[in-house]
């Protein structure tokens, strides 16, 4: 019984040691790889209204500044903001009540009613992003209200370019 236990570990060594001899290895480089492309929103948070509220029909340079846009663009990514320039465009951004009345306005990129605000080179709003929500306030005028009464609307479409 001695002799086939020692048989036994004899041959449970040399297997062993031919086991070991005859496992290799080989490695390969595998390379793990995204493209991340930069995005901005201008949608996610509704901008607010340009409200003028109530004026005398007789008002001038009624200004207005309600309107807040929320634009959320990949850090560091370069953003431009145009306003369009509404329904009612002639040659000036209006507003309308029913068929044939209308109220002339401005929007502006600044309290001072300075710098249009448009779609043109120049006259959109630059930023760069910085991965969080970034609020631009939209500044707005209205000339004159004289001659006209009555509730007045216009829809402005807001559009970031990256």
């Amino acid at each position: 019984m001695n002799r086939i236990f020692r048989a036994t570990l004899v041959s449970a060594a040399c297997l062993g040691a031919f086991g070991a001899a005859s496992a290799a290895t080989d490695t390969a480089n595998m390379t793990v790889k995204i493209t991340v492309t930069p995005t901005c929103d201008i949608h996610t948070v509704a901008p607010t209204d340009v409200d003028f509220g109530s004026a005398a029909s007789t008002a001038t340079n009624v200004a207005s500044t309600g309107g807040v846009l929320t634009v959320k663009c990949t850090t560091g990514t370069s953003y431009a903001i145009g306003l369009g320039n509404g329904l009612n465009y002639t040659s000036t951004r209006q507003m309308k009540n029913g068929t044939a009345n209308f109220v002339a306005y401005g929007l502006f990129r600044d309290a001072a009613f300075t710098n249009a605000w448009g779609t043109a080179a120049g006259t959109m709003q630059a930023g760069t992003g910085t991965g969080a929500n970034q609020t631009l306030t939209v500044y707005g005028r209205v000339p004159s209200a004289a001659g006209v009464a009555g509730a007045y609307t216009d829809t402005v479409v807001a559009t970031v370019t990256y």
